[in-house]
């Protein structure tokens, strides 16, 4: 059996997860349409910033949220004064973890994208289809298994971001630990050797659960698309 305090960090994940996911995920759809379709002058800048986090330390990333948005910097200060202050707080974690889950999420949209015939879009332009209407009656459906596994997986990525959140958000019981933080806590403190295993479960499940569905999809999708029979 779960204890209250677990509970509590497994609500607080799936809610952290569920905002930074549903909020980012049309940026995700954005920036892959734009990088898998347009050249224009700074292009290589944007992908540097999309993809970043892929490569630094998460900590690198919460620390940069932290002197961003904390209120002692400028721009923090100005959000306080609008009554916003992410850091310290779920919504940080929940910011922390969407920067984390944005390129997987790009990355497996922008490829999906890239790979739509290019006939396509010429032939709808033909019969006077405007840009727009091209992406959302034939880019956007025939992209939908990538979507969908972009989702799963930034969704996963979210759950089990540790490193951003702990360092721009904290591990605040109740208020910002989330299931990683928890099981962190828990494997520190003598005799919560139980616990972190349950914690630990809890992490894995979703993990796996999204690996199991973003497989499936991309043979879905390759299969679609003739690459596979």
């Amino acid at each position: 059996m779960l204890t209250s305090s677990e509970i509590e960090a497994l609500s607080l994940s799936l809610k952290v997860a569920g905002v930074s996911t549903v909020f980012l995920f049309p940026v995700a759809v954005a920036l892959a349409y734009i990088l898998a379709r347009r050249n224009f002058l700074g292009k290589i800048i944007i992908e540097v910033f999309v993809y970043f986090p892929l490569v630094v330390p998460p900590v690198v990333i919460g620390y940069l949220l932290l002197i961003t948005l904390s209120p002692a910097t400028p721009f923090g200060s100005f959000l306080s004064g609008l009554g916003i202050n992410p850091s310290f707080s779920w919504q940080g974690a929940a910011i922390a973890s969407g920067i984390m889950a944005m390129p997987l999420m790009v990355r497996a949209i922008r490829q999906a994208f890239e790979a739509e015939p290019q006939i396509y879009s010429d032939v709808a332009a033909t019969l006077g289809a405007s840009p727009f209407k091209r992406f959302i009656t034939i880019s956007l459906p025939l992209a939908v298994p990538s979507l969908l596994t972009a989702y799963v997986l930034g969704f996963a990525r979210a759950i089990g971001e540790f490193g951003a959140t702990i360092t721009f958000a904290a591990n605040i019981p109740g208020l910002t630990q989330t299931l990683p933080l928890a099981l962190y806590t828990e494997a520190q403190t003598p005799g919560g050797e139980a616990s972190a295993l349950r914690l630990a479960i809890l992490c894995l499940i979703p993990a796996v659960i999204s690996l199991v569905i973003s497989e499936l999809l991309s043979r879905r999708a390759r299969t679609k698309m003739g690459l596979i029979s």
